[in-house]
């Protein structure tokens, strides 16, 4: 806190001193006008009064010369402030200027049409993806979700596994390789029906500070009362919410600062079920939630996600042991794929995984 208060103070000198700088230069710019306004005025107010008192110039002519002087530096007394607008205004519309100038790197094709979906089948084929040339994140992927399957990856941290979700929902291209649903390439689609046709429960859930009611119809915009209302059964919300004073118009806070991390999930789950999406992506969506709490969510979860498309992101592999097909990730590669009975009959990479966590599972039990 020290370190931070310093830093601040710090900061606050440095712009103490700009506008202090600031002040002296502008104090100085109009000190040196108004003196040579005041010196010319006076000179020429001067030599009038003396033209006048010789006879070479009448009365009018001295009051005509006085108003010529009024109509000359009015308007250039205001002109040091007026530059000091102009230069300000520039340096402002160069900044927006260059924020305009910026390009989102993946943009749409020309009159890119809808994603045509029948049956929501979705092929990695040979994927390949990094953020830097010199650091790979994906090599090579290859595996299909069959439509009305459920595919889940697992594997280390770092492995890549968030990263196929953002590729899927197309937040990056990939460098090589393509993302197929039903046959149609994700970068020929637009990017808007793309993310119509998925539904997603993040790690990380994003809520605005606003009631839990209208946080859950994010999902779903023009859904109804009683539609939000039954995804928040579905979600197992409903005993939480009646134990708040203002029920589901309990507002949530900036962030949903106010709501623990496994209540966020379980709205970011009530906006999926209200969504209903054909293809259904879990990043990690029980993470926050204990044992119990987690199973009756998986319950939700295996309830809405029948015939539809789903990959899920797991690091509790007992939560996906019922997955059709199981994909290990290492270092961005498949290292083994298959059920959950297939994978710990091999005992290499799954098997280890799971032994693990079986055995911590066991010592923290009583």
């Amino acid at each position: 806190e020290a370190f931070e208060a310093q830093r601040y103070d710090h900061e606050l000198e440095r712009w103490e001193q700009a506008r202090r700088k600031n002040r002296l230069s502008l104090f100085t710019l109009n000190g040196g006008q108004a003196l040579i306004i005041a010196t010319a005025t006076t000179t020429m107010v001067w030599l009038a009064a003396s033209q006048v008192s010789s006879g070479a110039m009448t009365i009018g002519d001295f009051v005509a010369v006085n108003s010529y002087m009024m109509i000359l530096f009015i308007p250039l007394n205001f002109l040091g402030f007026v530059y000091r607008e102009i230069k300000g205004s520039l340096a402002n519309i160069e900044k927006m200027f260059d924020l305009l100038d910026i390009q989102p790197k993946v943009k749409d094709q020309h009159q890119a049409p809808n994603l045509a979906l029948e049956h929501g089948e979705i092929i990695f084929n040979n994927v390949s993806f990094d953020y830097q040339a010199d650091r790979p994140i994906l090599k090579n992927l290859n595996f299909t979700i069959s439509a009305g399957h459920k595919v889940a990856v697992v594997g280390a941290s770092g492995a890549g596994k968030s990263t196929l979700v953002k590729l899927l929902f197309r937040f990056y291209d990939t460098s090589a390789g393509s993302i197929t649903i039903d046959g149609q390439d994700i970068k020929t689609v637009n990017q808007h029906s793309l993310r119509q046709a998925i539904g997603i429960v993040p790690q990380d859930t994003v809520l605005f500070n606003d009631s839990i009611f209208e946080n859950v119809r994010y999902g779903q915009p023009d859904a109804s009362d009683q539609e939000v209302e039954e995804a928040i059964k579905l979600a197992h919300l409903e005993n939480f919410i009646g134990q708040l004073p203002k029920g589901r118009d309990t507002r949530v806070g900036e962030r949903g600062l106010k709501l623990s991390g496994g209540e966020k999930q379980r709205v970011a789950i009530a906006r999926t079920i209200l969504k209903r999406p054909p293809i259904l992506v879990f990043d990690e969506a029980t993470s926050s939630l204990d044992s119990q709490s987690e199973q009756a969510i998986l319950n939700a979860i295996n309830e809405i996600s029948q015939n539809h498309t789903s990959l899920v992101i797991a690091h509790r592999l007992s939560t996906i042991i019922d997955a059709d097909t199981i994909i290990v990730l290492d270092q961005g590669e498949i290292v083994e794929q298959g059920s959950h009975q297939q994978l710990l009959e091999k005992n290499e990479h799954y098997a280890q995984l799971w032994y693990t966590q079986q055995k911590q599972q066991l010592k923290r039990q009583p």
